[in-house]
């Protein structure tokens, strides 16, 4: 455990179209023994996660949260973004700028998950770990077939920036416990509607995670909720089994909800921290 003061602060990065991405970051005054890059779900946004992000960076890890954009912080284009190159092209320059400062493990929650895992996939160059948390790679709430020609319909019409709103409107998918519910309700940075190119670049990041598992040759940890309605935990497994890394660890938490976050022993935080310093003595970091 790091003894030195934890500060967190909100900073900015701008992506190569100029649109400037906020993040949170936290980190101790000591050098950082590793970093720890995250994205978000589809509706969360990185001040969902405050108590897993302080607890890494006391552990010694510099964290750094991106909010996708249109969401979080990023109030231009709420909810918007005109395809997939374009998320994943915003991560990668984003894990670029970071390189040279000691071994990145992205992680993806959720909906996060699919431009972790396309990340992983396209660029292991950037990467030194990948962790997944309930991913949403296989989802049990989504467009239906009949929807999805809708939204292609729309996108050949030119109707990019139709609003539809995310299927997630109820709290208690996320989470069992009042308290967060009642935050996930009224906290106003929770986005709950997207435009149909972002629903379409969603099905695209699907899609290409989906296939990617023989691909991504990148040590993971993947984190599954046994009680979680959002995502297919048995396809979800066996996405896992054809991983192409031999080094993959899968923990399950047979009670929890969707977001572990949410989950009050925080024993996944001591796992993930845990996995990742296993990570680091194995890059020789320590």
């Amino acid at each position: 455990m790091n003894d030195s003061p934890i500060t967190e602060t909100v900073e900015t990065f701008t992506a190569s179209d100029g649109y400037r991405l906020h993040y949170r970051h936290w980190r101790s005054e000591d050098s950082p023994r590793g970093l720890v890059v995250c994205l978000h779900g589809i509706q969360s946004h990185a001040g969902w996660y405050t108590r897993s992000c302080a607890e890494l960076a006391k552990a010694g890890f510099a964290v750094r949260f991106l909010n996708r954009r249109g969401s979080g912080l990023n109030e231009s284009d709420r909810g918007h973004a005109v395809h997939a190159e374009r998320l994943v092209n915003d991560v990668v320059q984003f894990l670029t700028s970071l390189q040279g400062e000691g071994p990145i493990v992205l992680t993806g929650i959720s909906w996060g998950a699919r431009l972790a895992a396309v990340i992983a996939k396209r660029r292991p160059d950037l990467l030194g770990g990948l962790t997944l948390l309930c991913p949403g790679i296989y989802g049990r709430v989504g467009p239906r077939w009949y929807q999805r020609l809708a939204l292609q319909a729309a996108m050949t019409l030119g109707k990019t920036h139709h609003r539809v709103k995310i299927p997630l409107a109820d709290p208690a998918l996320f989470t069992t416990d009042p308290e967060w519910q009642a935050f996930i309700r009224n906290d106003p940075a929770t986005l709950r509607e997207i435009t149909t190119s972002m629903v379409t670049a969603g099905i695209a990041l699907e899609r290409e995670s989906q296939a990617a598992a023989e691909l991504i040759q990148t040590p993971t940890l993947l984190m599954l909720a046994g009680t979680d309605r959002i995502i297919d935990n048995a396809q979800t497994q066996m996405w896992v089994e054809r991983l192409g890394t031999s080094e993959k660890t899968l923990i399950k938490y047979p009670a929890a909800a969707h977001t572990l976050e949410f989950e009050r022993d925080g024993s996944f935080i001591t796992d993930w921290q845990d996995w990742l310093e296993t990570q680091v003595k194995l890059t020789g970091q320590e």
